[in-house]
């Protein structure tokens, strides 16, 4: 019996050498089909029209458990992030400027931007217990205590001898994570912490 180079787990491809690239080009391409499908359906999309559709049947092909996948490859998150650079021309009032410009004009962020913010996310539910996982299976706590510049909730990282165990989700998120000022971290809800974490990233004022 020949050794099988990668199985298919609860939707996720995990290969051999545990590179995630094939998942990055299945999910890229199950995007793309839905996609041509609703540009086959609606010839001219207004934006609200089209935050719906791309929202609701384009964008979650390629979040689809995003922290157990998340590429840290260049040719992987241009993959995924051609889908939403096409997705945007659907919009033909805004299809002549260039990607960073469409995306504001229809108030949406980079994929690479939402990954991050999404490992963020699933950090604090992690660390805070609104999650049913055993926070200390994913993360070391730093013995550094608290002070005036940074949180209560400090990680430490554990030693990687692969890149692939440097940007694990457990990993990667650490440097991020106790970047953030206290008053995001020590949010009271989930919204809360979006929220205050969206504004520390805008410069707008907290709240």
């Amino acid at each position: 019996m020949s050794a099988s180079t990668e199985e298919r787990d609860l939707g996720i491809i995990v290969t051999n050498n545990l590179s995630v690239s094939t998942q990055c080009a299945e999910a890229a391409k199950k995007s793309m089909k839905v996609l041509s499908m609703i540009h086959r359906q609606f010839k001219d999309m207004d934006k609200e029209c089209f935050v719906i559709l791309y929202k609701s049947f384009v964008r979650p092909h390629m979040e689809f458990a995003i922290q157990a996948w998340s590429t840290y490859l260049k040719r992987d998150i241009e993959c995924l992030e051609k889908v939403q650079r096409r997705a945007a021309k659907l919009v033909k009032v805004f299809k002549k400027l260039c990607y960073e410009d469409r995306l504001r004009k229809l108030n949406l962020t980079s994929l690479a931007d939402r990954r991050l913010k999404g490992d963020l996310v699933e950090a604090y539910n992690s660390i805070t217990g609104r999650e049913k996982v055993k926070k200390e299976d994913f993360f070391v706590f730093s013995d550094t205590g608290y002070n005036l510049r940074g949180h209560c909730y400090k990680l430490a990282t554990t030693r990687s001898r692969l890149e692939d165990r440097r940007n694990f989700f457990s990993q990667r998120v650490v440097g991020l994570w106790n970047l953030l000022p206290a008053h995001v971290v020590e949010a009271p809800t989930v919204n809360a912490f979006k929220n205050r974490y969206d504004s520390t990233k805008s410069g707008a004022p907290q709240s």
